[in-house]
């Protein structure tokens, strides 16, 4: 393996880093509903994990609302049991069609709280550059000229 492919090997590598760290600031819950909050969320459905997204359609009545409104009304108490097992802190409420998600209005002790997290997320998205970044230095020193 040459110099330039360690170096186009490092950049894909790295470009991977940065959109999982845009995945993850799109799911912390901010005060505004957004879609993507219910990402992490996997749902038993036949014995396998799956996404909300792909068993249900996810939309934005309003700023603090989310409307799930499943394919399959049978899967609605599971998507329910998903979302309260979840570390989201959301009650849905089950109208035996829909499950309205009420985000809450953040608090300043919330907020505070979504800052560390997100300190925390970007940090560990700067150290996994810097293992990158290490690692094709390493393997390019010990690659013959």
């Amino acid at each position: 393996m040459g110099v330039s492919e360690i170096l186009r090997d490092a950049e894909t590598r790295m470009k991977k880093i940065g959109g999982v760290g845009v995945g993850d600031f799109a799911t912390l819950r901010t005060g505004r509903a957004s879609p993507t909050i219910l990402d992490p969320v996997k749902v038993e459905y036949y014995g396998q994990q799956m996404p909300i997204s792909q068993l249900a359609a996810v939309s934005v009545p309003d700023p603090r609302t989310l409307l799930i409104t499943p394919w399959d009304k049978g899967v609605l108490g599971a998507i329910e049991k998903a979302i309260l097992k979840s570390d989201l802190g959301l009650n849905p409420n089950n109208d035996g069609q829909n499950i309205r998600l009420n985000i809450p209005v953040l608090t300043e002790d919330r907020r505070k709280e979504f800052v560390k997290q997100l300190a925390n997320k970007a940090e560990a998205g700067r150290v996994s550059l810097r293992n990158i970044r290490r690692d094709a230095i390493d393997h390019a020193r010990k690659t013959p000229n």
